[in-house]
């Protein structure tokens, strides 16, 4: 009885060491909600969304993120305290809070970039320009930069552009696949994920790319679509693994990964997540509307 009982706590204490990593914020496209992980694997936090495509932990504690018709700011006990709704039939592929508690949206079917404030009010409006006709492949990432400039995934078109304020293209960079994702590092180089692409790569201010992952870089856990990104302050990133298009349930969805491509933590959670697809570590201090995160 006794061994059977040692047993027993071994296979837990197995288990739950394969659980531990960081606290972190997630989308999850398919299973339809945002949530928070503990570093234990539970779930701390949980809302449901309909394909959430971005989340944020504010400062004040409540959790931001895109929805497919729109944006929403919820506290810790579900309550929603801002919200944008998109016009009919109009998706919402991605949101950020800005430094004056306005809040960054990118609209695919009317094709622009809003800036919203507190009241639900558009408070500027940045057109876009894509040949893609189909609305669902038409955008996804964006950002804007401390200098007022915004990164756009053009997901159809397989680049990633700038724009300066007033929307006039500064900087085009074609990359293989579909651009999920792109982060502008603290070096000024950009962390691009390729969706379908299954590969990342970073390229310097010249287009130079200076690092990359390719599809079976990571023994065990090939790319399949690259979707959300963070880079963490010890030089690692996080990676989510979406795992729509066949692969749902065969491997682990969010990885963190070392500049010499090893796999660090990883997280699997098949029985409550299907497709996580944003993450953010909530082991890293700083204001994310004041870009301090770099995801």
């Amino acid at each position: 009885m006794k061994l059977r009982l040692a047993l027993i706590l071994a296979a837990f204490s197995l288990a739950h060491a394969a659980f531990a990593g960081p606290r972190f914020l997630n989308c999850d496209y398919n299973g339809g909600h945002v949530s928070i992980v503990a570093a234990d694997g539970s779930i701390e936090w949980q809302v449901d969304a309909k394909n959430p495509q971005d989340c944020w932990l504010l400062p004040n504690g409540n959790i931001l993120f895109a929805y497919l018709n729109g944006a929403k700011e919820m506290t810790k006990d579900k309550q929603v305290v801002w919200e944008y709704k998109a016009p009919e039939k109009i998706e919402c592929h991605a949101a950020q809070p800005l430094p004056n508690g306005n809040v960054l949206v990118v609209e695919g079917g009317t094709s622009r970039i809003i800036e919203v404030d507190r009241k639900g009010e558009i408070a500027k409006e940045i057109k876009l320009t894509t040949t893609t006709e189909k609305m669902h492949n038409q955008f996804r990432g964006t950002r804007k930069t401390a200098e007022g400039h915004y990164l756009v995934c053009f997901k159809g078109e397989g680049k990633v552009v700038e724009l300066d304020g007033d929307g006039k293209v500064l900087r085009e960079v074609k990359v293989p696949g579909d651009p999920h994702e792109v982060v502008r590092l603290a070096n000024k180089n950009w962390l691009i994920t390729c969706g379908d692409g299954h590969k990342v790569v970073e390229v310097d201010p010249n287009d130079k790319v200076v690092w990359e992952l390719n599809e079976n870089d990571l023994p065990g856990n090939p790319l399949r679509l690259m979707a959300g990104c963070q880079r963490l302050p010890n030089g690692n990133t996080l990676f989510c693994v979406y795992l729509g298009h066949g692969h749902i349930g065969e491997q682990p969805m969010v990885l963190e990964v070392t500049p010499d491509k090893k796999v660090v933590w990883e997280f699997a959670d098949h029985a409550h997540f299907k497709t996580i697809n944003q993450v953010q570590s909530l082991e890293v201090p700083g204001d994310v509307t004041k870009g301090e995160i770099l995801r």
